[in-house]
């Protein structure tokens, strides 16, 4: 059976060519093929084991991609440059107090900001809350944002339909609304809204544009089920006329390096205009929110490196698999040994025939287990309800590994297969 393997080194003396480098190789993975044929079940075993180790190694890579990719995306989705200046105290635990100062923010602190803090780029004043929208015989109860123009820059969000409202609507406190695409769905379907009039708390009011789909944000809230409307429209028209306080402001500063400083700034500058003395509660909080998911993010990648460390366990042991076969075989084998030795085979052929066959093994469980990644991802795509896809480069891993595995694992048995005393191995029974 092993007689052309032999030949492959023939003693000094022959004069025959010397085989291709291709044919050797193709000659040896048939002789491998062959010799794991002759058991089967325990080289289909074996290989179960190398299968489930690159799979694991392989859905890990492109699970802890795809996570880093929705937080980078969530990170993206929440604004350019973001600084949030928000109504209320927090204690030192950053929980908010309740309603001290709520009321305290106005239109002249968000244009006090726009004109002294020269490390911000925008300001939008902010008015929030519930509202319910009405449009025939549909009605959605959804939330209310109201905006100066600036806001869709700040969060850099986009409009599918129609337009924005303008600064001159702002102005005249305009009964204009943008719908996000979830209050869409629900009031209209698939039709265009533009120009219809649906009622926000008994008020009618025109719609003029629908905003780009944004999907889920960092803490799975519908950043879609919103209506965004003047903030001045919604002080006059949701609010007492008396009650113009602001809920938030907006701002974004010129590049990432200046948020930390321009918070600095923006913190200084409230607390002045508010007349809170040294050691007063500010009756404001100063927000990145980008901290939060920046976290995430570094949470993920960390995640995703501890979980790839697990799955290499399960791939050396299917690699301490291969080995433990392969000692198996040497010890079965050890007359075919000393029979090829005492024809002539070299030592380096011995190695070869033995490490090709581990080789063989983890190749052939890469080969499965990169089928099982593909499956698996599909069903963590319908779990997860994550677009998860198996990058190239892990497709790269999983051929390295086995590769790595087969040839790490392969090489005590066949230097121990290469070192035998033909004689001795010739009178093994």
């Amino acid at each position: 059976m092993y007689g052309n393997a032999a030949s492959l080194h023939p003693p000094d003396s022959a004069r025959a060519p010397k085989p291709h480098a291709a044919v050797l190789a193709s000659l040896f993975f048939r002789e491998a093929v062959r010799a794991l044929g002759r058991h089967k079940t325990r080289s289909a075993l074996t290989t179960l084991g190398v299968t489930i180790g690159i799979a694991a190694v392989v859905l890990v890579v492109a699970i802890g991609k795809a996570g880093s990719e929705r937080a980078q995306a969530a990170l993206a989705s929440l604004g350019e440059n973001l600084v949030w200046v928000e109504a209320g105290a927090r204690n030192v635990n950053g929980v908010r107090t309740g309603n001290l100062g709520s009321n305290t923010l106005t239109v002249e602190d968000a244009e006090a900001i726009r004109r002294e803090v020269g490390l911000i780029t925008r300001v939008s004043p902010q008015v929030d809350g519930h509202v319910q929208a009405v449009f025939g015989n549909r009605n959605w109860m959804t939330h209310y944002r109201a905006e100066s123009p600036e806001y869709l820059a700040i969060r850099r969000w986009g409009v599918a339909l129609g337009h924005a409202f303008s600064q001159d609507d702002v102005d005249h406190s305009a009964a204009k609304v943008l719908l996000g695409e979830t209050v869409r769905q629900q009031l209209f379907g698939d039709a265009n809204p533009v120009g219809e009039v649906v009622r926000l708390q008994n008020q009618l009011f025109e719609v003029i544009g629908v905003l780009a789909a944004k999907g889920q944000s960092g803490d799975f809230r519908d950043q879609d089920d919103w209506v965004f409307l003047p903030y001045t429209t919604a002080q006059k028209r949701f609010r007492a006329r008396t009650e113009t306080w602001l809920d938030d402001i907006l701002c974004s500063a010129a590049s990432p390096q200046a948020v930390d400083p321009a918070i600095g700034q923006i913190e200084a500058l409230m607390r002045q205009r508010h007349h809170i003395e040294p050691g007063q509660d500010d009756d404001f909080n100063i927000r990145r929110p980008d901290e939060v998911l920046k976290a995430q993010v570094a949470a993920s990648d960390t995640l995703a490196h501890l979980l790839i460390s697990v799955a290499a366990v399960s791939l050396l042991v299917g690699g301490i698999g291969i080995m433990n076969v392969m000692l198996a075989s040497v010890a079965q084998r050890t007359r075919e040994i000393g029979l090829r030795m005492a024809v002539g085979a070299r030592e380096s052929a011995i190695r070869i025939q033995f490490l090709g066959e581990a080789v063989v093994l983890s190749l052939v469980g890469g080969v499965f287990g990169v089928a099982l990644s593909l499956a698996g991802s599909a069903g963590f795509e319908r779990t997860l309800g994550w677009a998860i896809a198996i990058p190239p480069s892990a497709l790269g891993v999983a051929v390295v590994s086995a590769v790595s595995v087969g040839v790490t694992f392969g090489f005590y048995p066949a230097w121990r297969a290469s070192r035998l005393d033909p004689i001795e191995a010739l009178r093994h029974e």
